[in-house]
């Protein structure tokens, strides 16, 4: 049975760890399958790994310091700095040292790596008996410098997979000159329930990290009109992170206390439940590269409203056949496209329908031969 090693940063809550956890579980059937992580932030991955997998940590003993070195910076506290400083420098020594030291040791056939930096080291250090394959999940957004670093960093590898058919006809054209080769394998989904939601529930649902690039603050504007004619929906958010308290005080200027709930993070079982009992589902990022989150609202066969910037929900939704797309993030247009799934339960209804037949190209069983094919062609 061939060996597959997955490098990741860590293990922890995101799209790029959920991502690695559903491919590793997909796989383990057919081959030999370890994750070796740089940090471990947790006892347990949260998201669930067959048993057969090995984890492997680099770094248990110690995790990034980032927000501590920028909070004693903040307030001013000299030694607190210092200290935190000087741990961080020990860290990211480590980091470097422990993952090239592994890289060069390891003996799997197959070594996927999952961040830019990865890339540039696996490249370099990989034994030339492996087969080397860089997986990109963000979106580069225009920015030539991350462009230019991830290029570079994807030079000397064998495969590159990018999650979306742009992103895919974008880099073939940065990487035609290299022997890397890009392949378009789009993430998976892993769960399919079986009670669809009944389309019949007054919620709005939107999933995701409480941070800037997810465009909160603009669902929240969108809400506020949306509220205006329909006042008995709720909007529910889920997730947690550093623009909570930004959040908390626009939904209160907007006197929205009791029609946005922030549910904060939740396991995936809550999360499930809060799904079937929505009707709409609502994507206001300013970027996203794929989104498993519209694959899971889909399984539930709930339509979709998102902004065009987030490129990777222009490749997933069809516009008026399971969801609406809206250009140049005009808040006004996307209110009004949620107000008509709002007043309208049949286009609800055949929306939904057509959602759940589409996510079931993204079903992992799919999406796993896709990559068996790479890998052993």
């Amino acid at each position: 049975m061939k060996k597959i090693t997955i490098l990741a940063l860590h293990l922890g809550y995101g799209g790029i760890e959920r991502a690695i956890s559903m491919l590793a579980n997909s796989l383990i059937s057919t081959y030999e399958v370890t994750i070796v992580s740089t940090y471990k932030l947790y006892d347990e991955p949260p998201f669930a790994l067959d048993d057969k997998i090995q984890v492997k940590y680099l770094i248990d003993d110690m995790k990034p310091n980032r927000n501590e070195f920028y909070s004693a910076l903040k307030k001013l506290k000299i030694m607190s700095t210092l200290q935190e400083g000087k741990k961080a420098y020990k860290i990211l020594k480590q980091k470097k040292e422990r993952m090239i030291e592994y890289i060069k040791s390891c003996d799997s056939d197959i070594i996927i790596s999952t961040r830019d930096i990865h890339n540039k080291w696996l490249s370099k250090y990989g034994s030339n008996t492996s087969l080397k394959i860089g997986w990109e999940h963000n979106h580069h957004n225009g920015n030539k410098k991350y462009i230019r670093r991830l290029v570079t960093s994807a030079q000397g590898l064998d495969y590159f997979v990018l999650v979306s058919k742009e992103l895919t006809e974008f880099y073939t054209e940065k990487l035609k000159n290299t022997n890397c080769k890009c392949v378009y394998i789009p993430n998976s989904i892993d769960y399919f329930p079986e009670k669809k939601s009944p389309l019949k529930n007054k919620n709005i649902v939107s999933v995701g990290r409480l941070s800037k690039e997810k465009g909160y603050e603009d669902l929240i504007e969108v809400y506020n009109i949306v509220h205006s004619k329909y006042p008995d929906w709720t909007l529910n958010i889920i997730g947690d992170g550093v623009e909570r308290e930004k959040l908390e005080r626009k939904i209160e200027g907007y006197g929205l206390e009791k029609s946005i709930i922030l549910h904060g993070y939740q396991n995936r079982d809550y999360i499930n439940e809060v799904l079937r009992k929505s009707s709409i589902y609502v994507m206001s990022s300013y970027t996203e590269s794929f989104g498993i989150v519209l694959l899971e609202a889909y399984s539930f066969g709930i339509p979709a409203v998102s902004f065009t910037s987030a490129q990777g929900a222009c490749e997933i939704i069809t516009d008026n056949w399971d969801g609406y797309l809206v250009k140049n993030r005009d808040k006004e247009q996307m209110a009004k496209r949620i107000c008509e799934l709002i007043s309208n339960y049949n286009r609800r209804f055949i929306m939904g329908k057509n959602a759940s037949k589409k996510v079931k190209e993204y079903d992992a069983n799919v999406v796993k031969e896709k990559w068996i094919e790479m890998m052993e062609k």
